[in-house]
């Protein structure tokens, strides 16, 4: 049974620094393509980045490009998500995704494997 568990949402100010990490059982997160993405009320989940299969290429959405940081810890089979200079527009609840296919993709569709998600609130 796969599981994706995220964790280190929370509430800070504009400008504040965040990791994000998900935890995966079940799945090896270095034969997966590892993605985030975001939601808000009313809104369609925004895909925020990914990363591949060997862990040496990344996406980004150009609304976090330069600000979000991904990474793979192998060992502790898990991804996580770095956010800096996080605004209130990043306030969302964020999920880590999965997908057993080798290209990164950005859309939701793709992905096999969701978390239950974290909020991140950003104030001003």
């Amino acid at each position: 049974q796969v599981q994706l568990v995220e964790s280190g949402g929370g509430l800070v100010q504009a400008e504040d620094s965040l990791r994000l990490s998900c935890a995966a059982s079940g799945l090896t997160v270095s034969s997966h393509v590892m993605g985030w993405f975001r939601t808000t009320p009313g809104k369609e989940r925004e895909f925020v980045g990914a990363i591949n299969w060997f862990g040496d290429t990344t996406v980004y959405a150009d609304s976090v490009l330069g600000r979000f940081t991904i990474s793979r810890d192998n060992a502790r089979n898990a991804v996580n998500l770095q956010m800096t200079s996080l605004k209130p527009d990043d306030t969302a609840v964020y999920y880590c995704a999965a997908h057993r296919s080798a290209v990164v993709s950005r859309s939701p569709s793709h992905y096999d494997y969701w978390g239950r998600g974290t909020q991140v609130t950003v104030s001003p």
